[in-house]
């Protein structure tokens, strides 16, 4: 039983990292013929770096793909190992923690993916939806305020796993930390330009 555990426990991140690492916003520029995302701004294949294409279809588009396939990799894993008692089941939760992994190092472009927030939201939402809806207030507040896309992701990434415990889902808080914590160590740029006064607003090509 426990080697069957495993086995399931590994296919479930298998899926979830084969799912998340689908670089959306690289496959998304070159289909509208837009500028390869990797050569401006931070350099990274999120829709926030997108949309310094100058292409906002595109940016959407990327957006809702990078959400999507982390809300995926969490519905298919629950729906093939679910778990009656207490939803979603560990698979899915070790699914959407390694579609967040594939999000941000994906083995196609040598690791170097986004910075995982569009894939954490829809993580989120799939996994506990008042923690998902919890992290898109708190992005929207915090954007509104700033103007800066980072100052939201990462606020929105702290707000979730606080989200997690308010609502006594102790089995979701410590995923969700550690998912915040990458995101944070992924925007470690932001915060230095964020504390010496450049870094750029949204949508801008900085």
């Amino acid at each position: 039983m426990i080697a069957t555990n495993w086995l399931v426990l590994g296919a479930a991140a298998l899926i979830g990292y084969l799912l998340g690492s689908i670089p959306f916003g690289l496959l998304v520029t070159r289909a509208g013929g837009a500028e390869d995302p990797r050569t401006i701004g931070s350099g990274n294949i999120g829709a926030t770096n997108v949309l310094r294409t100058g292409r906002k279809e595109l940016a959407i588009i990327t957006l809702l793909l990078d959400a999507a396939k982390g809300a995926v990799a969490v519905v298919l894993v629950n729906h093939v190992w679910p778990d009656p008692g207490m939803p979603p089941s560990l698979p899915a939760i070790v699914a959407g923690a390694f579609a967040f992994l594939g999000h941000v190092y994906p083995v196609w472009l040598r690791f170097k993916g986004g910075k995982g927030v569009a894939t954490f939201l829809g993580i989120a939402l799939a996994l506990s939806w008042p923690c998902g809806v919890a992290f898109a207030l708190v992005w929207l507040a915090a954007f509104a305020v700033t103007r800066h896309s980072s100052v939201g992701g990462m606020t929105a990434a702290i707000a979730t796993p606080v989200a997690a415990a308010i609502i006594n889902r102790s089995d979701l808080t410590l995923t969700f930390l550690l998912l915040a914590l990458i995101v944070l160590w992924k925007h470690r740029a932001n915060v230095e330009r964020l504390l010496d006064g450049t870094e750029p607003r949204f949508g801008t090509r900085g």
